[in-house]
């Protein structure tokens, strides 16, 4: 593997997404009715292993907006995901009993994407490559115990 996935494995919304990925493997897609196996399934399956995709595509950018614009695509797969979760349960594909893992686990990601996107926009690293300015989003407030390292 490439030496930069020491960095990368380091890097905990990268380490929470891939957890929340095999989540979906490990509890929702065994569950899922065969009918939805092309369907429902499908589609979870994608935007779940789609958010540490983004994640580790933008880490490997080494330009800070192109990182948060790949930050933005996860938190797009991540809400994704989180719709498709809803109507599986909704749906009663799932016990209720799992839900509430889920909506920990959907949450905790989401903080520490936005707490990333946050952490790049202040450090600014690549700010004077071209196309600089041209992402922008206005600053969230999100409850984040963590200190920058540990993004």
């Amino acid at each position: 593997m490439v030496n930069d996935m020491e960095g990368l494995d380091r890097l905990q919304v990268y380490c929470k997404a891939q957890e929340l990925a095999k989540l979906i493997y490990q509890l929702v897609l065994p569950k899922m009715p065969h009918e939805e196996k092309y369907n429902l399934s499908s589609q979870m399956r994608r935007a779940a292993v789609s958010i540490p995709a983004n994640i580790a595509e933008g880490y490997g950018r080494y330009y800070y907006q192109e990182t948060i614009r790949f930050c933005y695509l996860a938190r797009g797969s991540l809400m994704e995901l989180s719709s498709h979760l809803q109507l599986a349960f909704d749906q009663g594909f799932l016990p209720n009993e799992m839900k509430s893992i889920f909506d920990e686990n959907l949450t905790d990601v989401h903080k520490l994407i936005q707490g990333y996107v946050n952490y790049l926009k202040r450090s600014k690293r690549g700010s004077y490559e071209p196309r600089a300015q041209s992402i922008s989003e206005n600053l969230l407030e999100y409850s984040l115990n963590l200190e920058d390292e540990d993004f």
